[in-house]
């Protein structure tokens, strides 16, 4: 066996020192004269020709066809590679056959040839290409060891360095040099363009980023940028000047694509449910690969630098392997370093690019999900919840792709180294202590978590000086003599791994966050779904008999409940019928029409529905935008039929009072406009879409009498003629009119007959009309209508409605743009945030802290490389004194760490209490005027930026550029002469920064603001998404959260390649330092430096492009983080309102007594610059009277009841309740003493206990008598938990009258002189309206009671009513008094509701 090894290797003339052949180890395999260097060698080309055999031999059927296709395009990259390969290729077949004719000469005898093939196709090339390039490389890193050891270049060591450099060629070229490349990829990313929206056009109408078409050269040195980065110093940059994303960047794209490889998954293995995360590693696993080839690359250079350190020692003192080593290695000084930048900056930019790929995708698949969440799914995800998976979550693990590599790299490294109701109760200050108390809660975490950084901080930044202890400890006690080539090779390997021994726990850190994340997200993705596709059936040509089909269902909202919330319901309804749905609160009327749309889980039987579907929702549900842009909900403007729309929903005469038109921009949840409107705008929305079945859940609750019967009769009796309508409805006076009376109770359908019918047949529906009766008061309406048959004329509107909001211009509209500075802010938010309780006495503790532990290890290594060659110290005094200063150092760390953890919890508290105090005494106008995502982005993701990140990236980037000039500093100070060179290049660095940050901080700004518009779309989503479903609109809102998620990423994703392109010019700047002082060395007389400070120098000046990276780094994300303090501080100085106590000025505390209200001029305005809303209103409200407040739907009513509670502060005029003035009290003093029951009826997510008594004041005796006096005792009794039942966000789970019933509770509970009702039962049958209003006339006998309504006999029983018209006193008097008056409002709409009702056929 050794005589055949001898044959291949011939004899090793390996020795060591002492004349012995080298042993098997890790060295001798470097050395290129050794058996095992041999081995390795001939099987690495045994394989590489084992590989091209098998290419070459499985593509000789094809008849070469692939060829001419791929050589039909041939890019510059490959005729590079080519020529430089085939030169190469030539050098080494002359080398070869001189060699091969030496050996024959010599022995007679070959080693076999190697050679290479041509053209392939790319799959398989890529395969061997890998292998080359591995096998040069280590090749080339043998070659290399072996010349410092042996100490002698050889011609073969170029050759190796130039077939690495010809490797990489091909490496790249195989991967991006093809044109017409993967036909098969191609074809999977055909369909990705502009799936069902066009989107795929984007590029011909936006600009695309350079970064698509840029070349090998571009990429790499990120010169595509330049051209953003030039209009940024030139001028602000606004949204439309940053370019759209490449098509494979783009959200679909990647969804689409990550969809692709799941379902191919899921079919393979049906039963099992496909990983998301192999998904998601599958679809980008080329790109991971080549960010770790990158990250691989890096890691081999920088590691490379103590072995070129030790080499440059030996040069000083004297011992060259051969003429000129100094300059070589001064030249591969420089091009390690550049080629470690190149290689890292393509690394990080890379994996941020993956990154930002997945978080689209994930955010896509998450909104996506939540289109088709079933209602059981939404109990265990609340909409918050649901927004923290798209904020939060899939951002964490967009940024784990950045530190994915470092999981790996790292320890490589160290092996080579070693509000409004609020407002309306007064509950501002309870909620606020509650919050104020879960966040001293959050605070000990926060203050654990911190502590728990700062020792894990000053552990790592402690390891170097442990570690030099102990080895220097061992080397003394074992004997091993130190001197400066090995001291500071080991120096300059502890300084390279300082800052990946740094970054462990934040590696872990993120691991553990990323896994949590990812663990939510996958948790929510495999939640369960509606079925909708089961119910609703779309007839193609069919002619179908029945529109709705539902045969013995039940059906429920919560699984496996004992009692369905439906039960036993036959339905079948024909095309064109028209089919009314009443009951008592809580029958079930809402959801059988949820049933009929595929929300609610069938139980047993079946529920089939042929057509499309428009549905008006009970609660308004309006989108922010334009009043245009709610109504044609993505529909074409049809502008005949648009006209015709507007008309029957008598919206006309309304667009014509708003300063746009119908361009007029509504507030979120359609805050600036009144109930009626948001109903008119819905009903609009579903006629324009043309539907065939249209189910209307109670529309005209919110809706005058008047207005009532015009859209009754112009659109459910006109427009809608021949199509099936389904209406749920409290107003039995409709009912006559339709084709079938659905009548439910309990969840069953009792009755079903025309209206006549039914009033035969059914006793229960015959009491329900026979409440009507006695609530509509007829015996005194009849005793002053003078005209029993009086008919409301029909509305002719003459005029064609303009489009004058077309031509009004874009501003003065409610919703502004959201803010953000502009250009450079300097030092003004860091200032912001160090103001903060005492943070400059911190923040300068810490600093001064770090900088005397960055002079005491320049003293520690100073001393060492003094005294290293100095026989007069002796070894022991040399470590002593060294570990000395090193160990005293370490207490400046924790100095450091512990300022800076005091620094953020003081200055994060501060800022969190401004935040809280500002937002909670905000006005309602900015409430009105703000997106509900903008404060909440603010309130969570800048807060927890403030909270955890700045305190730390702070301090660190003051670390890491003190490190970076101390690196600098001593370069300067051994070799002063290079200041010739580093002058101008700090200053070219210096500019730079400047150059960068014109554009950085724009994009920074930017992203910030576009990053709200996801979370806006998401909450308006959520809210929305059962009328969302209804109109089978998820695709359209989908491909609208996809450009929302694009429009966001573009920001962010030239944001982050800017950082690289900064760092990467800055590292050249830097390497040129340090190549230029290591020349300086070289050229300066021999003995000039000894060799410690050469070998001191040197380690500071191979950390001094990682010290630069991590100090623009951490100054980069710094400046990216401040921008959150910039943001919390806009909402830190809103305009306050008036202040909750004036001591001087307090009323008694039995205010009010007697419950009298002066009403003296009013004037109220919304905006400054907006019209009068109220126009000098004066009345007097006398104390225990009970007051009606009337009026057409827009005409004031809640806005009165908004300045009673001082919601918007008057203008003109004044409000005087009991002889005070109660603009001249604490808002606290008058809202805690009125009590209220709004329009639109909120719940807390929590229990039936706490919406009722928040404050926890009542026992439970209590709360259960005023249950059964607003009628919820027996719904809340037959839940199990009783007052401990659940009530999920906005009460969804409870019907929309139970919701104003649990108001009514609150009311009964408080107790106030002076009671508001604002539409309070207006979504309650009349039966329990009836037994309400006798509860309140009882209740609240002496009390004031002011009531705000539509239904005129809820006001017929009133002391006295205030009719308003316009915002101005129409009148004000007794109602009897009212209608005897000629011309008199109140009477008209009287006689309107009493021609309605008379109409009816209820008499």
């Amino acid at each position: 066996m050794v005589d055949l090894w001898s044959i291949f290797c011939g004899a090793s003339d390996c020795t060591d020192s002492s004349r012995k052949f080298c042993g098997a180890n890790l060295v001798s395999a470097a050395l290129s004269s050794t058996c095992i260097n041999h081995a390795l060698i001939i099987s690495f080309d045994v394989l590489l020709l084992i590989v091209f055999l098998a290419i070459f031999f499985s593509r000789t059927s094809s008849k070469f066809p692939w060829m001419h296709a791929q050589t039909r395009a041939i890019s510059g990259l490959q005729l590079i590679s080519a020529t430089f390969n085939g030169l190469l290729g030539l050098l080494y077949l002359c080398v070869g056959i001189w060699m091969l004719v030496r050996e024959l000469r010599k022995t007679h005898g070959a080693l076999p040839l190697h050679w290479w093939g041509k053209v392939f196709s790319q799959a398989p090339l890529r395969l061997l290409s890998i292998l080359v390039f591995l096998f040069s490389g280590i090749a080339c890193g043998f070659s290399l060891v072996t010349a410092i050891l042996d100490k002698e270049v050889s011609f073969r060591m170029g050759l190796y360095i130039l077939s690495l450099i010809g490797a990489c060629l091909l490496l790249l070229c195989t991967y991006k040099g093809y044109k017409n490349e993967d036909s098969t990829e191609n074809d999977l990313r055909a369909p990705l363009n502009g799936v069902a929206s066009g989107k795929g056009q984007l590029d011909s109408v936006g600009c695309v980023t350079p970064f698509e078409k840029a070349g090998f050269i571009s990429k790499m040195s990120f010169l595509w940028l330049n051209p953003l980065m030039k209009r940024g110093k030139e001028k602000t940059l606004e949204d439309e000047d940053i370019p759209n994303l490449r098509e494979e960047d783009r959200a679909e794209s990647c969804y689409l694509l990550f969809m692709d490889i799941y379902n191919k998954r899921k079919q393979v293995d049906r039963l099992a449910q496909p990983s998301v995360l192999k998904t998601i590693l599958i679809c980008h696993w080329r790109e991971i690969f080549t960010s770790g080839f990158f990250a691989f690359l890096k890691i081999v250079t920088v590691s490379a630098g103590p072995l070129l350190l030790q080499a440059f020692i030996q040069v000083a003192e004297g011992k060259e392997s051969f003429e000129y080593e100094g300059y070589v290695l001064a030249v591969l000084l420089f091009i390690s370093k550049n080629l470690e930048s190149l290689s890292q900056r393509q690394w990080y930019f890379r994996s941020r690019l993956v990154g930002v790929k997945v978080r689209s995708l994930l955010t896509a698949a998450i909104y996506k999900k939540q289109l088709r969440l079933s209602n059981t799914a939404k109990l265990m995800h609340s909409s918050g919840e649901i927004m923290n998976y798209v904020t939060v979550d899939a951002y964490r693990i967009g940024e784990f792709a950045f530190w994915f590599h470092q999981t790996w790299t790292t320890g490589l490294q160290l092996i080579f180294a070693l509000l409004i109701v609020l407002k309306l109760y007064a509950w501002e200050s309870h909620v606020k202590k509650v919050i104020e108390n879960l966040r001293q809660v959050e605070e000990k975490w926060l203050s654990a978590v911190q502590l728990c950084k700062a020792y894990n901080s000053f552990l790592f930044w402690s390891t170097p000086v442990l570690v030099s202890a102990t080895t220097f400890g061992a080397c003394y006690f074992l004997g091993i003599p130190l001197y400066a080539s090995n001291v500071f090779t080991f120096v300059a390997t502890l300084r390279l791994v300082q800052d990946p021994i740094i970054s462990i726990p934040d590696v872990i850190g993120v691991v553990i966050q990323a896994k949590v994340s990812f663990n939510r997200i996958v948790k929510f993705l495999e939640a369960p779904e509606l079925d909708v596709a089961n119910v609703r059936q779309l007839c193609l040509g069919e002619n179908t008999s029945r529109n709705i089909i539902i045969r013995s269902a039940s059906l429920s909202w919560e699984e496996n409940s004992l009692k369905p919330s439906l039960r036993n319901i036959n339905l079948e309804v024909r095309p064109g019928k028209k089919v009314a749905i009443c009951g008592e609160v809580g029958s079930g009327k809402s959801t059988l029409l949820a049933a009929i749309l595929g929300e609610v889980p069938v139980t047993c039987g079946t529920v089939r529905v042929h057509g499309t579907i428009a549905y008006v929702s009970q609660s308004a549900w309006i989108q922010t935008g334009s009043i245009r842009d709610n109504i044609l909900f993505g529909s074409p403007m049809d502008y005949q039929r648009y006209q015709q729309t507007l008309e029957k929903c008598s919206l006309v005469k309304d667009f014509e009072l708003l300063p746009h038109g119908d361009l007029t921009e509504i507030g979120e949840r359609g805050v600036n406009l009144s109930g009626g409107q948001k109903q008119r705008i819905q009903l609009a929305r579903a006629l324009y879409q043309n539907a065939d079945i249209y189910l209307l859940d109670d529309p005209f609750s919110a809706v005058d009498a008047h207005t009532a019967t015009s859209l009754f009769n112009d659109y459910v009796m006109g427009a809608l003629t021949g199509k099936t309508v389904l209406l749920v409805s409290h107003q039995v006076d409709f009912l006559p009119a339709f084709d079938c009376v659905l009548f439910m109770s309990d969840g069953e359908i009792l009755n079903a007959a025309p209206y006549h019918q039914l009033l035969a047949c059914s006793k229960e529906f015959q009491s329900l009309v026979d409440a009507h009766k006695e609530t509509a008061g007829s015996e005194r309406i009849s005793e002053v209508t003078s005209s029993p048959s009086y008919k409301t004329p029909n509305k002719e509107i003459h005029k064609t409605y303009s489009d004058k909001g077309s031509k009004a211009s874009a501003g003065d509209q409610l919703f502004k743009q959201e803010e953000r500075e502009v250009g450079d802010t300097g030092f003004r938010p860091y200032i912001q945030y160090l103001n903060q309780n005492k943070g400059f006495l911190f923040f300068s503790l810490a600093a001064f802290s770090n900088l005397t532990f960055v002079i005491g290890q320049i003293s520690q290594n100073s001393w060492m490389a003094a005294n290293v060659d100095n026989p007069e110290v002796s070894t022991l005094k040399l470590i002593v004194v060294y570990l000395v200063i090193g160990f005293s150092s370490t207490f400046l760390l924790l100095s450091r760490s512990l300022s800076t953890v005091v620094l953020g919890l003081q200055s994060s508290k501060s800022l969190f209490f401004q935040l809280l105090n500002s937002l909670f005494r905000a006005p309602m106008a900015f409430y009105d005027s703000t997106p509900l995502g903008r404060i909440l982005s603010r309130v969570s993701v800048d807060l927890s930026i403030v909270d955890l990140d700045v305190p730390f990236n702070l301090i660190f980037a003051v670390v890491a550029t003190l490190n970076f000039y101390s690196s600098v500093v001593v370069l300067t100070v051994f070799t002063w002469q290079i200041l010739v060179v580093s002058i101008p290049l700090v200053y070219l660095a210096i500019r730079l920064q400047r150059y960068y940050f014109a554009s950085a901080k724009e994009l920074m700004r930017i992203n910030g603001t576009t990053k709200s518009f996801v979370a806006n779309h998401l909450a308006e989503s959520l809210a929305g998404c059962m009328t969302i479903r209804a109109f089978e609109q998820e695709e359209r809102f989908f491909v609208k959260n996809l450009e929302l998620l694009d429009t966001n990423a573009s920001p962010f994703f030239h944001n982050f390649a800017a950082n690289e392109w900064l760092i990467q010019r800055l590292e050249t700047v830097s390497a040129t330092v340090l190549a230029s002082s290591a020349l300086c060395m070289v050229l300066l007389p021999p003995g000039t430096f000894s060799s410690g400070f050469v070998g001191m120098a040197l380690s500071y000046g191979l950390s001094l492009n990682m010290s630069l990276v991590y100090s623009i780094q951490n100054q980069c994300t710094l400046a990216n983080y401040i921008i959150s303090v910039e943001r919390l501080n806009q909402y830190m100085h809103i305009p306050s309102e008036a202040p909750e106590v004036i001591e001087c000025n307090r009323p008694p505390t039995n205010w009010p007594i007697v419950g009298k209200v002066e009403i003296q001029g009013l004037q109220i305005k919304y905006r400054s610059d907006g019209p009068l809303v109220l126009r000098g209103i004066s009345c007097t409200f006398e104390g225990g009277h009970k007051i009606g407040i009337v009026g057409r739907t827009g005409s004031g009513k809640t806005t009165l009841i908004g300045a009673l509670f001082r919601l918007v502060e008057p203008v003109g005029g004044r409000i005087v309740v009991d002889g005070i003035d109660i603009c001249t009290i604490g808002l606290h003093d008058l809202r805690s003493r009125f009590g209220i029951i709004p329009q639109d009826p909120t719940l807390f997510n929590g229990t039936v206990r706490y919406n009722l008594d928040p404050l926890g004041q009542h026992p439970d005796p209590e709360i259960w008598e005023v249950l059964e006096k607003c009628q919820l005792k027996d719904a809340i009794q037959e839940k199990e938990e009783g007052l401990g039942s659940l009530v999920v966000e906005d009460g969804s789970n409870w019907s929309m009258g139970q919701r104003q019933l649990f108001c009514l509770g609150r009311a009964l509970l408080r107790r106030s002189k002076i009671l508001v009702l604002d539409e309070a039962t207006a979504s309650i049958d009349n039966a329990t309206d009836m037994i309400l209003q006798k509860t309140i006339r009882a209740e609240f006998a002496d009390c004031t009671v002011i009531t705000v309504a539509h239904r005129i006999p809820t006001v017929m029983d009133c002391t006295k009513v205030l009719a308003i018209s316009e915002g101005k006193l129409a009148e004000y008097d007794e109602p009897m008094e009212l209608m005897k008056r000629e011309g008199s409002l109140f009477g008209k709409l009287v006689k309107e509701y009493w021609s309605h009702y008379r109409s009816a056929g209820l008499q």
